[in-house]
C-alpha cells in the first residue's frame, strides 16, 4: 500500500544535484531515518543525478531529469530518469571503474556507490532514448 509519493523535475544543470539530494532527504525524513540511512540515500541520489547530467546529457543544461519517490511502509523507492543518450551496455556500465567519459577523469564508481548504499538498484535504458535508475532502501522498522 502506497503511503506517500512525490515527483520533481528539473533541468540538467549540475547545480541542481544538491537540490535533488535535499528534496529526497526531506521526503525520506518522514520514515525517521538514522543519519547514516539518510546519508546513504543522499549519496545514491547524488550519483544517479550526476550520471544523468554527465552521461545522459553530456553536461549540457538542455535536458530534463525527473525524480519520483514513493514510500510504502518502511521502504523508500526513488527513480531518477532522463531522456538522454541512454546506455548501450548496462552490464558493462555497472562494472566498477568503468566510465564512458575517461576524458573527464571520472572514477567509474557511480553504480557501485548506488548499489553499496541502497538495498536494490535496477537500471533500464535504451540507446538514444534515456535511462531510468530505480533504487530502494528499507529503513529500520517504524513504530
Amino acid at each position: 500500500m502506497l503511503d506517500n509519493r512525490i515527483k520533481v523535475e528539473f533541468i540538467s544543470k549540475s547545480e541542481n544535484e544538491a537540490f535533488a539530494r535535499v528534496a529526497i532527504a526531506a521526503f525520506a525524513s518522514q520514515l525517521d531515518p538514522t543519519i547514516e540511512e539518510l546519508t546513504d540515500v543522499k549519496t545514491a541520489v547524488s550519483e544517479a543525478v550526476t550520471n544523468s547530467i554527465i552521461h545522459g546529457y553530456n553536461s549540457e543544461a538542455d535536458g530534463i531529469i525527473v525524480i519520483e519517490a514513493e514510500i510504502c511502509g518502511n521502504e523508500l523507492s526513488v527513480s531518477v530518469q532522463d531522456k538522454g543518450e541512454g546506455i548501450e551496455d548496462i552490464k558493462l556500465a555497472m562494472e566498477p571503474l568503468y566510465t564512458s567519459r575517461p576524458d573527464l577523469e571520472r572514477s567509474g564508481m557511480g553504480f557501485t556507490v548506488m548499489e553499496s548504499f541502497m538495498d536494490k538498484v535496477a537500471v533500464e535504458s535504451e540507446k538514444g532514448k534515456g535511462t531510468k535508475v530505480t533504487m530502494k532502501k528499507i529503513f529500520k522498522s517504524i513504530d
